[in-house]
């Protein structure tokens, strides 16, 4: 199988995983979105230590605590996917997953905006173009919800600034997922020690299943995760984008079609124009990498002096 073949198969399992993974948190009911968070974050921890000691490959951490500017970069990521998991869990088990597929579906957007205003970065004119109707997309929503989308708002912002904390550390996948869940392990154990104390957890007490799949989420976590960066390192950077929208419009559909969850036209009309936005955003992405493709391929102009042909041009 060829690398690139290989690469779109972790792709779509990685967001196939991610599409669904609704379901699977409905299942962890009448856990509480505190208390799967820190189960996610502690059977993370104990799911990837496993896999790197498989891999014999833990003293990466040695190296790690040398650099005490990556280690305040690992804080800031693990305080950021933290805030980014409590609220997507608390989407889908407060009813409204519909949401949380649109924090995804504008995720992009964010991102672009956090070039601009993060770093610096100068926007081409099609990207404006997807950032005000983005805009206009939330305004719409607003005005259907009665209120700013903010838990989606808060998914999009949160992921987009994980990514860029991400990218300024390079992190393997496994590793960085380590480190980061184990920044957060100890307030997560004591959160559940305290639940425990207080007779409120649910680990133990719901029945066999429940506490297998509340063990299961570490491995939930982790998996599409491992995978997504198997196809990154396998795919262009484009051909990775355009796949990326698999996850939110699977987290759609189970809202409206499995959870019933309710879409008036109004709610309607603004995805529809999260979604005119992002096809614009995408068919430059395309567009642009085309250039620079034909860019790369054209010679350049040779230097050497031109042969004398014993003519006059």
């Amino acid at each position: 199988m060829t690398p690139l073949r290989l690469g779109y198969l972790y792709g779509l399992g990685a967001y196939l995983l991610w599409g669904f993974f609704p379901l699977y948190l409905k299942l962890l009911r009448p856990a509480g979105p505190l208390e799967i968070l820190a189960h996610r974050i502690v059977w993370s921890v104990v799911f990837v230590a496993l896999l790197l000691a498989a891999l014999r490959n833990i003293g990466f951490l040695r190296a790690l605590l040398r650099r005490p500017w990556a280690l305040a970069g690992i804080v800031a990521a693990a305080a950021l996917i933290a805030v980014n998991w409590g609220t997507y869990i608390y989407g889908v088990n407060s009813d409204r997953v519909v949401e949380t597929a649109l924090g995804y579906f504008i995720n992009p957007l964010v991102v672009v905006l956090l070039g601009v205003t993060v770093l610096g970065e100068r926007l081409r004119p099609a990207q404006w173009v997807a950032l005000g109707i983005g805009a206009s997309a939330v305004a719409v929503l607003t005005v259907d919800y009665g209120r700013l989308p903010w838990l989606a708002l808060t998914l999009a912002f949160s992921f987009a600034g994980y990514g860029l904390v991400k990218k300024r550390l390079g992190l393997p996948a496994a590793e960085g997922l380590f480190v980061e869940s184990a920044v957060l392990a100890l307030p997560a154990l004591g959160y559940l020690a305290w639940l425990t104390r207080r007779a409120e957890s649910t680990f133990g007490h719901v029945s066999a299943g429940h506490t297998a799949l509340l063990v299961v989420a570490g491995a939930a976590t982790a998996i599409p995760l491992l995978l997504f960066a198997g196809a990154a390192n396998r795919l262009p950077l484009t051909n990775l984008g355009m796949i990326q929208y698999l996850a939110p419009i699977l987290q759609l559909g189970c809202g409206v079609l499995i959870f019933h969850e309710p879409m008036p036209p109004a709610r309607l009309a603004g995805f529809a124009l999260v979604w005119l936005a992002l096809i614009v955003f995408t068919a430059d992405a395309v567009r642009q990498s085309h250039r620079t493709r034909l860019a790369t391929r054209t010679p350049s102009p040779s230097l050497s002096p031109e042969p004398v042909t014993g003519r006059r041009r």
